[in-house]
């Protein structure tokens, strides 16, 4: 056996270590499926005795599902970003990662999708959206580019995955035989050549060309549907670029927190170094100026002019009940963390994964506080009427509906990554020298 074929078996077998059913991986998946049980119940609840069971009322009729569902479709923007921008550059240290963005994409799209349908006090007139949507509403693009989005991803991941599955299929023991048995269908009998190789990365390349466009869409229509209306706080011609900006800050922190998590647990630290971690930070510093930038841009201009209703939204966001969350999401989730990740020493593993969960959690309530204020200052006095429908409070049941599309997403992602190579074999053996392209 030469030293190739010695080399290529010592990376297959560092890149499916993982691929195993280990007592962890139960306890993990047991932890996800009863949490997600438990918070299907509450949607039971919600189902059976509607809407009125959330914190949602006539005023503020945007809640936590809606600023859920701004954020997952944000985060699974990060696909595009490094398989596509950075991937059709011939940038080649995303390699080891683009796989974790590519899972990342899959699982936050198509949660998307589910998010907004709790939204929904009837679910089964969403066909209706098809039926009877208007060509000019956003609402109904908005469904058409996530639907989209989610189908060239989920292609993407699994043109990508084609070449490994049958390589891991015929070269590795340890697997039980359901899961030989599933990468047999699943790779649809791939044979190594030249020409199918070839065929496969025209494909590809076909894709991330589709991909770019698409991702763009999809966030710039979610944007629309804030910014078509007239309300303080959401009419603003920088919705999109602004929301765009900001998917890329929720996304590269999502992928550099999976990369912790996957460098330590599936022992990828010959292949996930401290050097992708080095460069994701330099990533996210970039696109957390960017969208500094247009968040000076979104509160300096309306609080120059401050018009009437302008001024009363801003004081309560900048000194009045939603202050707290405000500042702390600004200077916790976006100035410190950028301040932090300019030293080098702050772009190490464990430093890196501490300011990209401030991040991670710092887009979320971002989403929060972008759907939520505005709502509570309408043009007309909020008058005669119960307190809790002036002031909006999330029930519990609303909390755990909300939490339940994070159980979907952990438990898709950790699925996808515990049967599937997390790092691409064949791209990884192609860039070491191990194989010919």
């Amino acid at each position: 056996m030469d030293e190739n074929n010695v080399d290529l078996n010592k990376l297959t077998d560092d890149l499916t270590f993982h691929i195993r059913i280990t007592r962890g991986f139960k306890v993990w998946m047991g932890f996800l499926i009863i949490g997600l049980c438990l918070c299907l119940y509450a949607y039971f609840l919600q189902l059976r005795f509607g809407l009125g069971v959330a914190g949602i009322r006539d005023y503020v009729s945007w809640g936590l599902y809606l600023s859920n569902f701004v954020f997952f479709v944000a985060t699974s923007l990060i696909g595009m970003l490094i398989s596509g921008v950075l991937g059709l550059t011939g940038i080649k240290w995303i390699t080891p990662i683009s796989r974790i963005a590519e899972i990342i994409a899959v699982a936050f799209a198509a949660i998307a999708g589910l998010v907004i349908i709790m939204d929904m006090g009837r679910p089964d007139r969403l066909a209706n959206v098809f039926i009877y949507g208007r060509f000019q509403s956003p609402i109904l693009w908005d469904v058409t580019v996530v639907t989209t989005y989610f189908v060239l991803s989920a292609l993407l991941l699994f043109l990508t995955l084609i070449s490994d599955i049958a390589w891991v299929e015929k070269k590795t023991s340890h697997l039980p035989g359901w899961v030989k048995k599933t990468y047999q269908i699943l790779s649809l009998n791939w044979t190594e050549t030249p020409e199918k190789n070839a065929i496969i990365r025209r494909c590809v390349r076909i894709l991330l060309l589709l991909i770019i466009p698409c991702a763009l869409a999809i966030h710039t229509v979610t944007s629309w549907l804030f910014a078509m209306t007239t309300r303080a706080g959401w009419d603003s011609t920088l919705f999109g670029p602004y929301f765009v900006t900001g998917a890329f800050v929720s996304g590269s922190a999502a992928v550099i927190i999976a990369m912790y998590i996957f460098q330590k647990n599936y022992k990828l630290q010959n292949y996930i170094t401290n050097d992708h971690f080095d460069k994701m930070g330099k990533l996210l510093a970039l696109v957390m100026f960017v969208y500094l930038y247009f968040n000076i841009n979104e509160f300096l201009v309306p609080g120059f002019k401050l018009k009437t209703a302008e001024a009363v939204y801003l004081i309560d966001l900048l000194t009045g009940r939603f202050a707290f969350l405000f500042w702390a999401v600004q200077i916790g989730g976006l100035i410190l963390p950028i301040i932090f990740v300019l030293f080098r020493k702050m772009r190490t593993p464990l430093p890196l994964l501490i300011i990209a969960l401030a991040v991670f959690v710092g887009s979320w309530f971002k989403r929060y506080i972008i759907v939520i204020p505005t709502q509570e200052h309408p043009y007309l006095p909020i008058q005669y009427v119960p307190y809790n429908f002036k002031i909006y409070i999330p029930t519990l049941i609303e909390i755990a509906i909300t939490l339940s599309s994070f159980f979907m997403a952990l438990i898709i992602i950790t699925l996808l990554s515990k049967f599937f190579p997390v790092v691409p074999i064949r791209e990884t053996a192609v860039e070491r020298g191990i194989i010919d392209d």
